[in-house]
């Protein structure tokens, strides 16, 4: 068989994935296959079939440390949490980077470490806080590079850290943390103060210096912050920590507990914890619209069997000894199901109706019982995971709710080989590769755009349909997108509670958890996703995040590859059409004070519609550098003569960062202008010209902006401009700075 065989004839983005992810030197897809496979003929099959994947890593990395390499087998790791001292933050930092170098992905809870201001003995007085070290490990992420991917780090803290709410704003600064996932470590206790509305008591204690810090929040006041994060940057996520502490197991064991999650969240893990991954593919189970259910209780216990194969053979390749002997104890796999919405489709079932839900409910029970036994069964042969304790597991809540009697009778006799067996993860490369709905997840969208540059040099655009879509349309020739059965329910339009819904049916029957992302469409509103978070709490998730089209924080996926108009396919090539700068235009000049000294910013208006068309920085006579200057006035004039409007221009000039020279000055001289960076006092500069020529082309009177140059005696450190007390705090109405935040 040759790749293209197995993943279709026009597959070339999957064709792309096998190539660039998981093919190794050249080698054949048959070779490809003996080398992940074991040679294990019953796995051969189902791969072949495309009824099960390994994660991501396996199908990598599985057998090149006979050539030598440094591989894992391990998607997912979980370090110990940092203790509450410099030598531990950056010990931990060490491990990271070890983790990643060997192409796994890692999570860290950072509950440990001191709130900001909490008292050290060193010359900083103070601590900078839990937080301040998010950057560390988000900036070693960034630094350590894998083959055909990127470090994945899952930062977490708990909602009883004083620090919580500063963890909860770092994601709407957009240029940190940018290589890490943050999720917050929710109680119950805490999110029955959310539902009641009342206060919250935040407690560290630091036994070097034997203080206590207490803080005492509005637990609804808070949690309406992060919804509304949440809705505009897509972060943090919550994870339901008791939840995940009681439903699983290991329930019983007095002296387990998990440390925080995997990058994804569908792995809680103790310190030092690894979990491999693979995940079976529902919709290659439905033929005719009947589910092989025969076919796939056959297969679990096929793919148990050989994710403990891989645990077997990957033990002394993990990176770390602390996480050889978590695994040697503990033996977690992850075997989860891909293809879901699909499998759906094909059987009937609207995503989230009750058929859907009584269908999925049954399998998972089926699912969970089929793989306890055959780790009951593997236990009786090979011998039970070393911490096993056979009583305490048949009393988890967990266990009551899914075991059959053969199966309890099993464990109760031999015990388990695995202490965690079912996850649902992402598997966001392998659906995309096979072509199938991934996780847990509705298919996305009925179709979408692709782009290809012509033999013409130009780009060209064409409607590609999802392809469990495009089988459907192929049985019905001449069916158009709005004629589809209501079967074909998308991430887009998917009642937000149908889906938690989805989610919470399965979670009775996942030991592990789910990684779930609740996909809305641009125009939701903020305040419902208070709602989903409950929702998704009061009915038994182990964690969610949501992420919104079109939000700050751009998705991989998306349905639109622009804000204009989707071209049709006979149209010439669009173009962009320069304005040209007539000689009528209105001119304006500001003097600005920048770090390096004087500034002039002159610019020309339409007269007519009074937008900006064209603008000239100069440097004075002290400073500044000229070849910067005309290179940022040459890219204001051609993205204003190109269409971009006044605010776009603006906001981009006002996203730049401080510069130490300009912070300075303001601080010692105080006579800066309006911001914290030449591009910055730019776009202050320009808004107050534009507002002026507006002013004068309706008559009335001039809207007097910010002086662009003024004696600042009270500067915000983020933007320049002067604070006012208001509430109890220094807070910039320019910017949104607070010294309180």
């Amino acid at each position: 068989m040759e790749i293209d065989d197995w993943l279709g004839e026009g597959n070339t983005l999957g064709t792309d994935i096998w190539e660039k992810k998981y093919r190794h030197n050249g080698e054949s897809f048959e070779e490809w296959l003996d080398r992940v496979s074991a040679g294990n003929d019953d796995l051969k099959t189902l791969i072949r079939e495309k009824k099960f994947l390994f994660g991501g890593r396996i199908l990598a990395n599985r057998g090149l440390q006979n050539d030598g390499l440094k591989v894992t087998l391990s998607n997912c790791y979980v370090l110990s949490s940092p203790e509450d001292s410099i030598e531990s933050i950056f010990e931990t930092a060490g491990k990271l980077a070890r983790t990643f170098s060997y192409g796994g992905g890692a999570g860290i809870d950072i509950s440990k470490l001191a709130p900001r201001g909490a008292k050290i003995n060193n010359t900083a007085s103070q601590t900078s806080g839990a937080v301040s070290f998010t950057d560390l490990y988000s900036m070693v992420t960034g630094l350590i590079g894998q083959h055909g991917r990127r470090g994945a780090l899952m930062l977490t803290i708990s909602c009883e850290h004083p620090d919580l709410e500063e963890f909860m704003m770092v994601k709407t600064d957009l240029e940190r943390v940018t290589k890490a996932n943050m999720s917050i470590r929710m109680t119950d206790a805490f999110m029955k103060c959310v539902r009641d509305r009342e206060s919250f008591t935040q407690r560290f204690y630091r036994p070097e210096s034997k203080e206590e810090i207490v803080k005492k929040i509005s637990a609804a006041d808070f949690f309406g912050k992060m919804c509304s994060a949440n809705w505009d940057y897509g972060e943090p996520g919550c994870l339901f920590w008791d939840r995940i502490s009681s439903w699983n197991l290991l329930s019983e064991f007095p002296d387990y507990s998990y440390e925080s999650t995997n990058p994804c969240a569908e792995e809680p893990l103790p310190a030092g914890g690894s979990c491999l991954l693979g995940s079976i593919n529902l919709s290659a189970f439905v033929h005719n619209g009947v589910f092989d259910m025969a076919d796939f209780i056959k297969s679990v216990r096929i793919c148990v069997r050989a994710l403990n194969d891989v645990l077997d053979e990957g033990l002394p390749l993990h990176p770390l000894q602390e996480q050889r002997e978590s695994v040697r104890d503990w033996r977690q796999i992850g075997l989860g199901i891909m293809g879901l919405a699909d499998m759906l489709i094909r059987l009937g079932y609207r995503y989230g109706s009750s058929e859907s839900i009584d269908f999925c409910g049954k399998l998972g029970k089926i699912m969970a019982d089929t793989a306890m036994n055959e780790s009951a069964v593997m236990a009786k042969e090979s011998g039970m995971f070393p911490r096993c304790v056979p009583e305490q597991i048949l009393e988890s809540a967990y266990f009551k709710e899914n075991a059959s009697e053969e199966t309890r009778a099993l464990v109760s006799e031999y015990g388990l080989r695995n202490s965690q067996l079912l996850t649902i993860a992402p598997t966001g490369t392998l659906s995309t590769m096979l072509g199938i709905s991934g996780g847990i997840e509705p298919i996305f969208a009925i179709s979408y755009e692709r782009r290809t540059t012509s033999l013409s040099d130009h780009d060209e655009y064409y409607k590609v349909y999802t392809p469990v879509v495009q089988e459907y349309m192929n049985k019905h020739p001449g069916i158009k997108d709005e004629e589809l059965p209501d079967i074909f329910v998308t991430a887009q339009n998917l009642d937000y509670k149908e889906r938690i819904l989805m989610q919470a049916t399965w979670q009775n029957h996942i030991d592990a958890s789910i990684s779930s992302t609740v996909n809305l469409p641009y125009e939701f509103p903020e305040e419902n996703v208070y709602d989903i978070y409950m929702l998704a709490w009061e009915s038994g998730c182990k964690g969610v995040t949501v992420f919104r089209d079109g939000c700050k924080r751009l998705g991989i996926l998306s349905t639109k590859s622009s804000e204009k108009e989707e071209p049709a396919p006979e149209e010439a090539p669009r173009k962009v059409v320069m304005r040209p700068v007539l000689d009528n235009v209105v001119g304006k000049k500001r003097k600005l004070m920048t770090g390096c000294g004087s500034l002039h910013c002159t610019a020309f208006f339409d007269p007519d519609t009074g937008e900006l068309v064209e603008a000239y920085l100069n440097k004075g006579s002290t400073g500044g550098c000229n070849n910067f200057m005309v290179g940022l006035s040459r890219m204001i004039s051609l993205a204003a003569r190109s269409g971009c409007g006044i605010d776009a221009i603006i906001d981009q000039l006002k996203s730049c960062g401080s510069c130490p020279s300009y912070v300075v000055r303001t601080h010692t001289k105080k006579d800066t202008s309006i911001g914290s960076c030449c591009p910055m006092a730019v776009g202050w500069a320009l808004r107050e010209m534009y507002d002026e020529m507006q002013s004068q082309l309706k008559g009335i009177p001039e809207a007097k902006g910010p002086e662009m140059t003024r004696e600042i005696k009270n500067p915000c450190p983020k933007c320049g401009a002067e604070l006012e007390f208001q509430g109890g705090c220094n807070t910039c109405k320019s910017c949104g700075w607070s010294k309180c935040d």
